[in-house]
């Protein structure tokens, strides 16, 4: 009797899937809107999240991985290149909308070519395909953070309107050095490389706090954008969000299979990421360095609106296995 192939995901399983994690930001924006605390009443919930409950959330993922699948360098310079050339772009885009302002054209880049990789990436992912998405997540959001990481001070240092350089880059290298998501993902490399396993205590405490950084970062994300400055939406945002939530991915898929050969899982799980919207890092980034606040603010709400439509979309191709088809039209394409 012939073995049955099992049905394809309909767009209604996906939203399913998809507006549970839409729906706890924009719960996040209600509470934020109604009950309109401070900024100060999110300082603990934030601490929590980045210190404590997305740390352990990578750990334990890059900790269980298969040393063997974390030592992809063509992976990992496929996808920075591809996170490389949005910023490049939105850097391009911004500093034209902001008159040759290049800390504001920055901001603009990190709007343009970061996505939420630390607070939706992880649990979309896994949710969307599984398990084994778990390398490729931690690879894309561990060196994708680096980059832009370095990246911005090393601008925000070169730009005119930046104030002491030395000073700058100093404190970038030292956060760098000392974010406890990249220390985390350092520690579960470790980890996984000398097969280490914690004891069941330990064990169980990281999947309590791994249980918990979804729900808190998305609320907590949600409620973030609601306090945010929001009078105008600038011209320039709206174009950095289709090149986040649209022509990122698509770079994706045009670069990935120039670096190496890669399973499908792996490049579904790329463009799925590179879906993302733009990350609440061009805020923070932005009120940082006193440069293009009201914008990042908007960038991130009319993103973040915009991926409700956009994502669900490539959710819905990555569970139908039509990236790999995709990337079939687009190889016989440019070949001729």
């Amino acid at each position: 009797m012939p073995r049955r192939s099992p049905p394809t995901p309909s767009m209604i399983q996906v939203l399913n899937l998809a507006l549970p994690f839409f729906g706890l930001i924009f719960i996040g924006f209600l509470c934020g809107r109604w009950k309109r605390l401070p900024d100060a009443g999110l300082a603990w919930m934030n601490l929590f999240i980045v210190y404590v409950a997305l740390p352990a959330l990578f750990f334990r993922i890059l900790a269980r991985t298969p040393f063997e699948q974390l030592a992809r360098p063509d992976f990992i310079l496929g996808t920075v290149t591809a996170t490389g050339l949005a910023f490049c772009l939105s850097f391009l885009i911004g500093y034209v909308f902001v008159r040759g302002r290049g800390d504001a054209a920055t901001m603009a880049a990190v709007a343009g070519g970061f996505g939420n990789v630390g607070y939706m990436g992880p649990g979309l992912a896994l949710a969307t395909l599984g398990p084994a998405a778990a390398a490729p997540v931690a690879l894309i959001f561990s060196f994708d953070a680096l980059f832009v990481f370095i990246m911005v001070p090393v601008l925000m240092a070169s730009s005119s309107q930046a104030k002491g350089g030395l000073s700058v880059m100093r404190d970038a290298l030292r956060g760098i050095l000392l974010n406890p998501l990249l220390i985390s993902a350092a520690l579960g490399v470790g980890a996984a490389a000398l097969k280490i396993e914690p004891p069941t205590a330990v064990e169980r405490l990281l999947d309590f706090l791994q249980g918990s950084a979804a729900p808190t970062a998305l609320f907590a994300l949600g409620v973030t954008v609601a306090l945010r400055p929001l009078t105008r939406i600038p011209i320039e945002v709206p174009i950095l969000v289709v090149v986040k939530l649209i022509v990122h991915p698509m770079i994706v898929l045009a670069v990935l299979p120039l670096m190496g050969d890669f399973d499908d899982l792996w490049i579904a799980t790329a463009v799925l990421m590179a879906a993302l919207p733009p990350a609440l890092t061009a805020y923070v980034f932005a009120r940082q360095y006193n440069t293009w606040i009201e914008e990042a603010s908007s960038a991130i709400l009319v993103g973040t609106i915009g991926s409700i439509g956009s994502l669900t979309i490539v959710m819905w191709l990555v569970q139908n296995d039509q990236i790999p088809r995709i990337l079939h039209l687009l190889q016989s394409f440019t070949t001729g």
